[in-house]
């Protein structure tokens, strides 16, 4: 099923089954589907709150978190529309603060799928349609949409005038769909600019950069780069803010890496940038603290998966499954592990990623790779995985799942010297760990 949705709602688990029987994997992107079921259902798009509209290729997930967290914190109230859950379809979509709840969802589904008949949208543009109907209905301050794939012809880039578009880390991924070289990725981002409407972004090499401003120009956006009008630093104790407006000096986002301070900065500007909702700097204070964003470098509590280990160990999950990502994993890794440590990692990857490029930010360490299956999705065989660890550099044991890999490193821990344990590589194992440790996202 597409996305890996289900759920225990037999309402809402209807209506997922239907979505599964729409357009088939190969998705081809575009907007010709999704404006013709928007038309029918009376153009919900046009009537959401002011837009807060975020690409990337990592952290624009966590950027929508610093978002909705500082919008929260001023009182106001934020739909949030962002992609895949990790337990629940509910995750996807969040009305005015709250996951939406079951019956409801199930009735937009519903309404959605009924109204698709003969147009045969994706499965993201059925359930993004249902999204904008739900916000449409509901009153809020605020609407914060993540851009599935891509940005140009990604779903979500329908809506008219967003208040603010933002663009995160830029890295190689769905090479399939938006190209073979960053360049034409960061073009495919950027296509989410708007006439007159301020494009923040993050600071890039010299030819992304160029590609960026020029679909800016093109699309008559402002373009706003990191380092122009507005200019962040952080070191082991604060973020420094400063743009036109003045300086902020905030705390370290709670959500660990270094990498999260460049997407609370993202976010910051991106409200700073732009005159539809105001938040004021106590609020941007709060939301370095507030800001939640699972299976991005969470340390997970106690729980079935958690106490298979030996007390004293530690227990991460990371749902970064590019080489990008697995760099800023790997560089919070180097400050966080002692040397010496015992430190393994369960690994499980789509077949459509790129196995190398992940494990090698961690090669010339003294890293056990357990290579696992993704349950439900076409995968690279922990066997191939295995092969790739070691050509890192890196020693490899593969494994049933999981669990197993986990009471493999329980059998052969020093109780002296308990490890540390890193779960990476994708977003539905993550989704699988979270359940089984009864961590569920809310």
């Amino acid at each position: 099923m597409p996305d890996h949705a289900i759920s225990d709602h037999p309402r809402v688990q209807a209506q997922l089954e239907r979505l599964a029987k729409l357009a088939p994997g190969g998705d081809t992107l575009g907007l010709e589907r999704i404006s013709a079921l928007l038309a029918r259902l009376g153009h919900p798009e046009r009537r959401l709150p002011p837009v807060f509209h975020v690409a990337g290729t990592n952290g624009k997930g966590s950027t929508c978190a610093f978002l909705r967290a500082a919008i929260e914190a001023e009182g106001l109230k934020a739909h949030v529309y962002t992609s895949p859950h990790l337990v629940r379809f509910n995750e996807r979509v969040r009305l005015a603060g709250k996951l939406i709840e079951d019956e409801h969802l199930a009735d937009l589904l519903a309404e959605t799928l009924d109204a698709a008949d003969g147009i045969a949208p994706t499965f993201f543009e059925a359930t993004t349609a249902a999204a904008f109907l739900a916000f449409s209905r509901e009153p809020a301050d605020a609407c914060i949409l993540e851009v599935g794939l891509g940005g140009r012809l990604d779903a979500t880039n329908v809506v008219p005038e967003p208040a603010v578009c933002g663009i995160a880390q830029l890295g190689l991924d769905h090479q399939a769909f938006l190209g073979n070289s960053i360049e034409a990725i960061a073009a495919e981002k950027a296509g989410i600019a708007k006439p007159g409407v301020p494009l923040v972004t993050l600071n890039y090499p010299t030819r992304v950069g160029e590609r960026i401003g020029d679909a800016a120009a093109e699309a008559g956006a402002v373009w706003l780069p990191k380092g122009g009008t507005w200019d962040v630093t952080a070191d082991q104790q604060k973020l420094l803010y400063r743009d036109e407006e003045g300086k902020l000096d905030l705390p370290l986002p709670r959500l660990h890496g270094a990498h999260q301070a460049m997407n609370a900065a993202l976010a910051i500007a991106m409200l700073r940038h732009q005159g539809a909702v105001r938040v004021r700097e106590p609020s941007l204070r709060a939301a370095m603290g507030w800001a939640d964003w699972p299976a991005r470098l969470q340390r997970l509590g106690p729980g079935p998966l958690h106490d298979l280990l030996p007390r004293g160990s530690e227990l991460w999950l990371d749902g970064g499954h590019n080489p990008a990502a697995a760099r800023a994993v790997a560089d919070f890794l180097r400050g966080h592990v002692p040397a010496g440590r015992p430190f393994h990692m369960i690994v499980g990857l789509l077949e459509n990623k790129d196995a190398a490029g992940v494990l090698k930010p961690f090669g010339g360490r003294v890293i056990t790779v357990h290579p696992v299956p993704v349950p439900g999705h076409t995968h690279h065989s922990p066997a191939g995985l295995a092969s790739a660890a070691r050509e890192a550099g890196l020693s490899a044991v593969p494994a049933l799942g999981v669990e197993s890999a986990l009471a493999w490193i329980a059998r052969h821990a020093d109780r002296a010297e308990p490890p540390i344990v890193l779960i990476l590589g994708s977003l539905y194992l993550a989704g699988e760990v979270l359940r089984a440790n009864g961590q569920v996202p809310s």
